[in-house]
Order: structure tokens, then sequence, then C-alpha cells
């Protein structure tokens, strides 16, 4: 249990990491003219990433989850993949990249990295890291909760993130 703990509090770490990013591009954007979109919903999304992460150290303590080496190695194999995909969308993104919804005006929609292949790449992370981080010890129950309540924040958010894009022109820039 010390090392699941040890994991969570990682991905708690990596959290803080991006809440920092995300006020330094939100500086740079407003710097440049835009405004945020969406943000009614953003109090319930750092609720349930919060929840998450004590969701996991709670569910496995309390509940007793023991530790499936078969399902939790290939899990955690599913958490790394998800932080790499995550941060290659921040790097794509640089400045733009925020965990509010906030559009510089003016500028092009990026269509490179992962952005190539999928319109909201940073979704999946959080879908597959909301799936895999509980059940790397066991904590199916967080993982169901999690994942039912961010589909219904997801449809919300990507709703508000598409109609903010819609608004950029229609030009595309490679990042």
């Amino acid at each position: 249990m010390i090392w699941y703990t040890a994991l969570v509090l990682g991905v708690a770490a990596e959290r803080l990491a991006e809440l920092v990013v995300a006020r330094r591009n939100t500086r740079w954007s407003l710097a440049r003219g835009s405004t945020e979109a969406g943000s009614g919903h953003y109090p319930a999304m750092v609720v349930l990433h919060t929840a998450l992460l004590a969701g996991c150290l709670a569910e496995v303590h309390y509940a007793t989850r023991p530790f499936l080496p078969a399902l939790g190695w290939t899990m955690a194999a599913v958490v790394v993949a998800a932080q790499a995909l995550r941060w290659w969308c921040i790097t794509t993104l640089g400045p733009r990249w925020n965990t509010r919804v906030i559009v510089v005006p003016g500028l092009p929609l990026v269509t490179g990295g992962p952005y190539r292949w999928l319109r909201h790449p940073n979704y999946v992370a959080v879908a597959a890291e909301g799936i895999a981080l509980p059940l790397v010890h066991g904590a199916w129950v967080t993982a169901a909760v999690f994942t039912l309540l961010n589909a219904v924040l997801m449809a919300v958010r990507i709703r508000c993130e598409d109609e903010a894009l819609t608004r950029l022109p229609v030009a595309e820039a490679r990042a």
C-alpha cells in the first residue's frame, strides 16, 4: 500500500504542476485578449479530480482492496501512458494549454502532435487515468464512480470547448 500511496501522491504532484503551468498560461492568454468560457463547471472538475485521488487511497485502505499483479501492473502502465499523453498535449499547445477553457482570439487551431489524430487527446488521458489509477490497486468503485461522473462532466466540457474553438479562424496551423 505504501508504493500505491506514493503513486497517487505522485499523480497529485503532477496535477499541482499542471496548475502552475495553467496559471502561467492564463496570464499569457489574458494578456492577448482572451476570455474564459464555461467557468461554471470548473469547480466541479476540481472537486471530481481531487475526489479521484482521495477515493483511490480511501477505497484501498478502508475496503482493503488487494493488489492483483496482472491488473495492477497493466493499469500502472496505462497511468504512465496517460501522463505521457497529457504532457504531450501540454507541450504541443505550449502557452495555449490550460485547465480552463481559454481561447486566444486570432490564433489558428492546433493540428499537430496528438491533435493530428484526436480532437481532444487530453480528455482521453483523463479518462484513461481515471479508470487505471484506481484499478492499479483494485479500487473498482472509485474507478466506476469517477468514470460515470467524468463522462457527464466531459460532455459539458467538450461542448463548451468546441463552442469556444468555433470562434477561431478557419485557417489551421501545425504546432
